[in-house]
C-alpha cells in the first residue's frame, strides 16, 4: 500500500514539475517573441519614416491610405487565419518564429512537421511542440545561410539553370504541402482522404480565393471532431 501510494505521489509530482516547465516554457516565448516582433516591426518602419520625414520624401496620407486599404483588401484576411490556421502545428513558440522568420507555408511547417514525425511525437502534445520549435530554428538558420549565399550568388546561379528548372519551381509549394498531407494521412487513412476530398471539393467550388484554405481546414476539422465524438460515444 505505502508502495503504491509513494508511487502516486511521484508520478503526481513529476506531472506537476512538467507542467510548471512547460509554463515557464510559454512566458518565456511570449516574452522574447513579442519582443523580436516589436523590433522587427520597428526595423521594418525606420527606413519609410526615415525617408519620410528626415530626408522629406513623404509621398502625403492620401496614397498612403489608400494603399494600406487596397492591400489589406487583398490578403488582410489572411492576417487574421494563418495564426489560427498554423498553430496547432506551429505551437507558441513556433509561431511567433515562423512570422518572423517568414516563409511558414514553405518552410517553417513543413520542417515542424517532420521534426515530430522524426521523433514520433503525436500532434498537438507538448513533445511535439519541443520538436516543431527546433525544427523550425534549424530550418530558419539554415535558411538565412541559403539566403545569404544566393544574395551573394544566386544572380549567377539562376542564369546558369536551364529553363525548364525555372518552370519547375512552380510546383514546389504544393509539392510541399502534398508532402506534409502524405505524411499525416499515412497514419489516419481515412482523415486524409476526408482532408484530400474537401479540399477538392473547396478548390473547385467559386469560393473567395483568399479564403479557400481557411474554409477547407474549417470544414476538415469539424469533420473530424464530428466523427472522433461518435466514435468515442460508441465505444
Amino acid at each position: 500500500m505505502n508502495v503504491s501510494s509513494n508511487k502516486v505521489m511521484t508520478e503526481s509530482l513529476g506531472t506537476k514539475k512538467n507542467t510548471n516547465g512547460m509554463n515557464s516554457f510559454y512566458n518565456k516565448a511570449h516574452f522574447w517573441g513579442r519582443i523580436t516582433l516589436l523590433a522587427t516591426i520597428i526595423a521594418s518602419l525606420s527606413a519609410p519614416f526615415y525617408l519620410s520625414f528626415i530626408m522629406g520624401f513623404h509621398p502625403g496620407w492620401g496614397p498612403i491610405i489608400a494603399g494600406v486599404i487596397g492591400y489589406a483588401g487583398f490578403i488582410g484576411v489572411m492576417w487574421v487565419l494563418e495564426p489560427i490556421t498554423y498553430y496547432p502545428v506551429l505551437g507558441i513558440a513556433g509561431t511567433y518564429l515562423a512570422f518572423l522568420s517568414g516563409n511558414i507555408a514553405n518552410l517553417c511547417l513543413p520542417c515542424s512537421a517532420a521534426a515530430q514525425e522524426a521523433i514520433g511525437a503525436e500532434s498537438g502534445s507538448r513533445k511535439a511542440e519541443i520538436a516543431g520549435v527546433f525544427g523550425i530554428a534549424v530550418a530558419c538558420l539554415v535558411n538565412t545561410l541559403v539566403i545569404v549565399l544566393v544574395v551573394l550568388g544566386g544572380s549567377y546561379i539562376i542564369m546558369m539553370l536551364p529553363a525548364s528548372v525555372e518552370e519547375a519551381f512552380n510546383f514546389v509549394l504544393p509539392a510541399i504541402f502534398g508532402g506534409v498531407l502524405g505524411q499525416f494521412a499515412f497514419k489516419t487513412p481515412l482523415y486524409g482522404g476526408l482532408g484530400l476530398l474537401i479540399g477538392l471539393a473547396v478548390l473547385l467550388s467559386p469560393i473567395f480565393g483568399l479564403i479557400k484554405i481557411a474554409v477547407c481546414v474549417a470544414i476538415t476539422i469539424s469533420l473530424i471532431l464530428y466523427m472522433e465524438k461518435i466514435k468515442g460515444g460508441n465505444a
